[in-house]
């Protein structure tokens, strides 16, 4: 059974930096990408970053474009999200979600199966 745990979240000033971790087991073949997303309170949850797990290439959302770098260690089996220069309005929970789907990086929710239990993020001065 695919599981997934995120951490690394945490309350940090506007301009900080959080490095979350996404801990993977029971994948088989047919996941072909990891995606970060979020959620803001009273907001719909949001896709921030993939990776694909065939060839590591990755995509951003504009909001965080620039900012953030998604990253993968294979032998850890682990999905990173390096999140710099922080604003209040990534203030959220952070889900990372498994996918099957060719359309992974179009980062919408309704194309990833698998979901951690998330962990906080709060930016605020």
């Amino acid at each position: 059974q695919v599981q997934l745990v995120e951490s690394g979240g945490g309350s940090v000033q506007p301009g900080g930096s959080l490095r979350l971790s996404c801990a993977t087991s029971g994948f088989t073949s047919d996941y072909i990408a990891i995606g970060w997303f979020r959620q803001a309170p009273g907001k719909a949850r949001e896709g921030v970053s993939c990776i694909s797990v065939s060839d590591d290439s990755t995509d951003y959302s504009d909001s965080v474009k620039g900012r953030f770098i998604i990253s993968r260690d294979n032998a850890k089996k682990t999905v990173y999200l390096q999140m710099n220069n922080l604003k209040p309005q990534d203030t959220g929970v952070y889900y990372c979600a498994t996918s099957r789907r060719r359309e992974y990086y179009y980062l919408l929710s309704q194309y990833y199966h698998f979901w951690g239990q998330g962990t906080q993020v709060t930016v605020s001065s």
